[in-house]
């Protein structure tokens, strides 16, 4: 009987283990979508505001090179 109360008290730990290691990762991947959307829309701001130019890096050469 004492092993089996063992058992549990080790199974309960290790479900509030994981249920906490969820909850923080809800929380990680509600703020990295956040900052996907806002990237998305930054750049979809950038590309309406460029007017459909092609932008190059710095370290991009042109194509006709």
């Amino acid at each position: 009987m004492r092993r089996l109360e063992e058992q549990i008290a080790h199974l309960t730990k290790t479900v509030d283990d994981l249920s906490d290691v969820i909850a923080r990762q809800e929380t990680e991947i509600t703020m990295l979508t956040r900052r996907v959307q806002m990237l998305m829309e930054r750049e979809a701001e950038r590309e309406a505001n460029l007017g459909g130019q092609v932008v190059m890096g710095g370290d991009e050469r042109p194509p006709h090179w």
